[in-house]
């Protein structure tokens, strides 16, 4: 390649915008007056008034660069454009490298008239059922040199929903066609497609899901109101919707939050089944009062319900033997004289002059509680004993071990 042509390579620089503007000089001619081609077909430049085959012609699209060679006959010079270039769309710049001429222009080259593969895009793929939430449907048709289809070519949007189908047009617009897809106030399935000038793409689905759930109530069953730490506890919510009355996703977390009587806070959860969120909690093991709220963290809340457990004894009775070193609690009788159920704690705190020396938890077994004093921990001598269970302290002074 001669210096002077990558000088001219260097420094080139479009004259004309638009189709094949030229600025000519006495010699040479441009003998062609296409100014537009589609991509694909053969595109030849021919010129008039010399037959110097070693002039090149200087090409650039927005893919690359390129020089070509020319090809001389009946005193002009014909310039094949690569097929690289022929096949993308957009506008060409070109230039004849000749130091003695001065010659160039641009031309314009066009996506084929029918697409024959559309890329269509479709996402987020689950939306929430609110006016506000959407998502975006995107399609680039493009014909079999993957060029995209000429601007606002129409492209028909087919969606279907529950029981209605609807269709309507949209337009490509710097390369693609898109819409926003708004969801419907109803939970369902959504299914889309889209049509090109005959060509048509899969079928897509969105899933419209119910929206977060609005305030909702909440409820509570038990066997019994004593508190005889046996017993469960059920607390069931009302059907849990979203404000377009959307029974909300299964799975939804709802978490139940208990203040009792000494303000302290205990907690159970569950999650929805066809809206219904429900957690079970034992009874507590003396009298007390709760109150009941649940949340859906950060989405919404229930009201408070208040629960009353009534205390299951008014007193138990205490035996020592075995050189006051056998403690037995029992028979513990319920609300209806029965024993109570196994698993009642009972503790028993043992001190001397004020100071605590040892204390014991146990559960209950067939109504009865048997504590046995080590002699290596308890030395003969005067003790105090304080035993509580059920919410009831029974205290015993100065009771002397051997």
């Amino acid at each position: 390649m001669n210096l002077h042509y990558i000088f001219y390579c260097f420094f080139f620089v479009a004259s004309s915008a638009n189709g094949l503007s030229t600025n000519t000089s006495e010699t040479i001619r441009l003998e062609t007056s296409q100014q537009e081609f589609t991509a694909g077909e053969t595109i030849v430049l021919t010129f008039s008034g010399t037959q110097d085959a070693s002039i090149v012609l200087y090409c650039t699209n927005s893919y690359g660069t390129t020089l070509v060679s020319a090809t001389a006959k009946n005193n002009q010079l014909q310039y094949t454009i690569p097929t690289q270039i022929c096949a993308k769309t957009g506008i060409v710049n070109w230039k004849l490298l000749d130091t003695k001429n001065s010659l160039s222009g641009t031309f314009t080259i066009h996506s084929q008239n029918q697409p024959v593969s559309m890329e269509t895009y479709v996402g987020p793929p689950s939306i929430a059922a609110d006016e506000n939430d959407y998502t975006m449907l995107v399609v680039i048709p493009t014909d079999a040199l993957d060029n995209p289809v000429k601007e606002n070519t129409k492209v028909a949007l087919k969606r279907q929903f529950l029981a209605t189908e609807q269709q309507e047009t949209i337009q490509t617009k710097n390369l693609i066609a898109y819409q926003n897809i708004y969801a419907p106030t109803k939970s369902g399935r959504m299914l889309l497609a889209t049509e090109c000038l005959g060509l048509n793409s899969k079928e897509f689905t969105v899933n419209v899901l119910p929206a977060i759930s609005t305030d909702f109530e909440i409820y509570a069953k038990r066997p019994h109101e004593y508190a005889d730490g046996n017993q469960i506890t059920t607390f069931t919510t009302s059907i849990l919707k979203d404000e377009n009355n959307n029974i909300v996703s299964d799975g939804t977390f709802v978490e139940f939050f208990i203040e009792n009587t000494d303000g302290n806070l205990l907690k159970t959860s569950g999650m929805t089944i066809d809206g219904v969120a429900t957690a079970q909690l034992l009874h507590p093991d003396h009298a007390e009062t709760w109150k009941v709220q649940a949340f859906v963290t950060g989405i919404s809340k229930s009201n408070t319900i208040s629960l009353t457990y009534k205390k299951v004894m008014d007193d138990f009775t205490i035996s020592f033997s075995k050189n006051n070193r056998n403690i037995k609690i029992g028979p513990l009788r319920s609300f209806m004289n029965q024993l109570i159920p196994d698993g009642l704690q009972v503790t028993c705190i043992v001190s001397q002059n004020g100071k605590v020396i040892e204390s014991y938890l146990k559960e209950s077994r067939d109504g009865f509680v048997n504590f046995e004093l080590n002699p290596n921990i308890l030395s003969n001598g005067n003790y105090d004993f304080e035993i509580t269970t059920a919410g009831i302290t029974k205290t015993v002074k100065a009771k002397k071990l051997w």
